[in-house]
């Protein structure tokens, strides 16, 4: 970026050799009328010991100077030749006009200032030796002239008294030049490295918005937020045109206050809160986005965003967008796919992980008095599987969980944890009536292989267990199926064992 500024600054600097060379080819073609405004005065009695030929010789030297320095602009605008000798044909006209007594005062320390106008010292430097050079040759052979003219007492005394007052306005003149010169091009590298630095800021603030626009095709709505002139702008929009944002009194852009009136009720509060302009330069404080999630009571689930476009070195933004895009068929997506990994497959139950989450759910609140657990069992699964067939004994599963479905789908969730084991979490005051009604459902179910379908079904309530935690009641529930299980065998006089 430096570099940049240096060759735009030195690009500037020759450039400017150009338009200051233009300008003092027209200053020595005015100085053509300096012959004929001395003769003027020369016939007025103002220059009484001029001739009119001094006059004519005048002009014809600036004519001819002149004309060198047009051919040399021509040839060459940008030269440094062509700007000395700028300098160098002022010094001899006013050599001449000195010598030939038109009396010279700050004319001498003009060139030496008008130099300054190319903003580089080494000319301004050569401008002061060749005038102080020029000016020392002048004074010693006009000293005679101004020894009789004014009444000194020797060619030494005048010479001296003159040559001093020169001298030390030079000095002065060149302490101020030199200062000028470095303040001027002090001040024009300062302002060429700020140039750079806002062009490269423009160049990828421009990239960025082209990102930006790009990006809007992908957004249901992009709106551009600028904190430093406090407007806002829709990407989306035809015009694009801005809009101003009063923070003070302000809370929320015009596309939030748009899009509020669709938002869920029981997600209104958290929109609002997080659409807050006036909180949104700190959340996003050294973070590139802050988003969330809401639903729109037409379009489904969409992805509010903040983006840092621009920041402060501090890492406050000063330049964000706030997009939107519908993510409905994603959450859709995320749902099933949680879904499936929550599912047994063959049942379309609950599985044991759906189960263990839920049971964490549980551990974190306090439990309520209708809580009761079920521990199911189905009885004779390996022996069907043995005699029958695996397709037999899926049979088996699939008709126990559709006859646990039914009876308490209403009241909790159901879960195969095994093979033929199932676990249901059900709130109820008469869980007895469950368990009655599952075993009226599996005596009335008949299958394609099997006959009959029987389950040992356990559970324990929490009202009859106060001091119990869910681990507990999950251990009196599975104690509660065996004992049925048992009682099961025994009816049947299956030795379980074999």
């Amino acid at each position: 970026m430096e570099s940049d500024s240096i060759i735009e600054f030195e690009e500037y600097i020759v450039n400017n050799r150009n338009k200051v060379n233009r300008y003092l080819n027209y200053v020595l073609w005015f100085f053509i009328l300096t012959g004929p405004a001395i003769a003027l005065g020369v016939r007025n009695g103002v220059f009484p010991d001029i001739e009119y030929m001094t006059c004519f010789y005048i002009s014809l030297m600036v004519l001819f100077l002149s004309l060198i320095h047009f051919i040399l602009y021509k040839a060459f605008p940008t030269s440094p030749v062509t700007c000395l000798f700028a300098v160098t044909a002022l010094d001899i006209i006013i050599v001449y006009m000195s010598y030939n007594h038109v009396s010279i005062r700050l004319t001498w320390f003009l060139v030496p200032m008008l130099s300054i106008l190319f903003y580089e010292k080494y000319m301004f430097f050569y401008a002061v030796m060749l005038n102080y050079t020029l000016m020392f040759i002048t004074v010693w052979m006009t000293t005679p002239y101004y020894v009789v003219r004014y009444r000194y007492d020797s060619v030494a005394e005048c010479f001296a008294d003159m040559i001093g007052g020169y001298t030390i306005e030079t000095a002065i003149m060149v302490a101020s030049g030199y200062i000028i010169c470095k303040i001027i091009t002090g001040y024009l590298k300062s302002i060429f490295e700020q140039y750079s630095i806002n062009e490269k800021q423009s160049e990828v603030m421009g990239e960025k918005m082209e990102i930006l626009n790009s990006m809007a095709e992908i957004y249901d709505n992009v709106n551009l937020i600028d904190f430093v002139e406090n407007t806002e702008t829709s990407l989306r929009s035809e015009n694009q045109d801005k809009h101003g944002i009063d923070l003070f009194s302000q809370t929320h852009t015009i596309m939030s206050q748009s899009l509020r009136p669709g938002i869920m009720p029981d997600q209104l509060d958290d929109f609002i809160k997080f659409t807050d302009i006036k909180t949104i330069r700190a959340r996003l404080a050294h973070k590139k986005i802050v988003s969330a999630d809401f639903i729109d009571v037409v379009s489904g689930w969409f992805r509010a965003q903040y983006i840092t476009v621009n920041s402060t070195i501090d890492g406050i933004p000063n330049v964000v967008i706030f997009t939107t895009r519908n993510v409905d068929e994603e959450k859709r997506r995320e749902e099933h796919l949680v879904r499936i990994s929550m599912t047994d497959e063959m049942t379309r139950l609950y599985n044991r992980r759906c189960y263990d989450e839920d049971l964490k759910a549980y551990r974190d609140k306090e439990l309520s008095d209708n809580l009761v657990i079920f521990s199911i069992d189905v009885n004779g699964l390996k022996t069907v599987n043995d005699t029958k067939g695996h397709a037999a004994g899926d049979e088996l599963i699939k008709g126990a969980a559709d006859c646990l479905l039914l009876s308490i789908k209403k009241v909790g969730k159901i879960y195969r944890t095994g093979g033929d084991e199932f676990m249901a979490i059900a709130h109820t005051d008469d869980p007895e009536s469950f368990r009655h009604d599952i075993k009226e459902r599996a005596a009335a179910w008949h299958g394609i292989y099997s006959e009959e379908i029987t389950m040992s079904i356990g559970y324990a309530a929490y009202k009859d267990h106060r001091n119990a935690d869910l681990s507990d009641l999950e251990r009196l529930a599975d104690s509660d199926m065996y004992a049925e299980k048992d009682r099961y065998y025994k009816e049947k006089g299956i030795d379980r064992r074999r």
